[in-house]
């Protein structure tokens, strides 16, 4: 009766899971597992729906199966991921938010209720440079893993907004 039980546990977990799976608009470029409990190691490209010419590269730890079993949680990733941006064609940068706060460009759920990854895109004007910040959205516990990346424009031939040219000082 137990393991009927438990069978019944697990099948109605699974859906859930695969719920809790969705990734946004991301292209998942690499994967590999990084121990015997079937946790893996995720690579997404991302693309800056207003700032052609740039590609961020993500990675996020997935837990799989066994981990989740082991320790019972099985509805939450860890907030642990990295982001490197570059530029990987000619810039053309759309209608985007200047101000200090920027925006946001990208989310990712990693739990099935309140947590996730976000990806802001902050400008600094001053110094001609794009900055990507990827950070956990976990209300209870804060932000406090985050990683950041640059793109600098400067000295760039960059479109802004209406085909306007301008070359980054």
């Amino acid at each position: 009766m137990k393991q009927t039980l438990h069978r019944l546990a697990v099948l109605c977990v699974l859906p859930l899971l695969a719920a809790c799976g969705g990734r946004g608009d991301a292209e998942e470029v690499g994967e590999f597992k990084n121990d015997l409990y079937g946790n893996e190691i995720k690579v997404q490209a991302l693309k800056d729906p207003k700032v052609d010419g740039v590609t961020c590269h993500m990675t996020y730890f997935d837990r799989g199966f066994w981990d989740r079993a082991q320790k019972g949680n099985w509805f939450e990733d860890p907030s642990n991921s990295s982001i490197a941006c570059r530029q990987t064609g000619p810039i053309s940068v759309g209608d985007i938010d200047r101000g200090k706060d920027g925006e946001i460009v990208f989310t990712q759920r990693q739990s099935l209720v309140f947590k996730s990854i976000g990806v802001r895109r902050v400008y600094d004007e001053e110094n001609s440079t794009l900055m990507y910040i990827v950070y956990s959205r976990k209300p209870v516990d804060g932000s406090a893993k985050m990683s950041l990346s640059t793109v600098s424009l400067y000295g760039q031939d960059v479109k802004w907004g209406e085909g306007e040219v301008a070359a980054a000082q």
